[in-house]
């Protein structure tokens, strides 16, 4: 008797991120802390960003070709454009951290933290981490949570909705 798996049938139940997937979560872990820096500055000052924009010499030209834009237009664009941008690193921070939280390797998950979500250099992370490690175990560990990262994120369909996004 076969079993019908409906639309999971492709789905993995123990997920195995690609090389490049696992690229990818390193690229994303890397920019981590910029995204959440944009999004603070974004909530806390958007109204002033708006105005800088619009000020600005950003929406003067958005298109090169344009030698004699409507800024105002252009800022409006602009601003339209930031608020995307928010809604897609929000999209990508919650999704980073929760793959973050499921590693299981306390040490991986030191080195994670330490390495990208407070965005120390890899120097810096290797000093912190508390038992002295070697560097090239260090590095080990953050290959190690890169990996669970980019496991979770493959369970999570995060690589269809970069492909389809971007």
């Amino acid at each position: 008797m076969a079993m019908a798996w409906g639309p999971w049938e492709q789905c993995e139940l123990f997920a195995k991120a690609s090389k490049e997937e696992i690229q990818q979560a390193e690229f994303y872990l890397g920019k981590y802390r910029m995204m959440c820096v944009f999004m603070k500055d974004f909530e806390t000052e958007e109204e002033e960003m708006a105005q800088v924009a619009i000020d600005g010499e950003v929406a003067r030209r958005i298109d090169q070709e344009d030698l004699h834009a409507d800024k105002t237009a252009n800022a409006a664009i602009l601003r339209q454009k930031q608020k995307w941008v928010y809604s897609q690193y929000s999209v990508f921070t919650k999704l980073l951290f929760k793959a973050y939280n499921q590693i299981l390797d306390p040490e991986a998950k030191e080195a994670i933290r330490f390495r990208f979500i407070e965005g120390y250099s890899r120097k810096e992370t290797i000093l912190f981490m508390r038992r002295g490690d070697a560097a090239s175990t260090v590095d080990r560990r953050i290959d190690a949570g890169i990996e669970s990262v980019a496991n979770s994120l493959k369970l999570t369909g995060f690589y269809d909705f970069i492909k389809e996004k971007f």
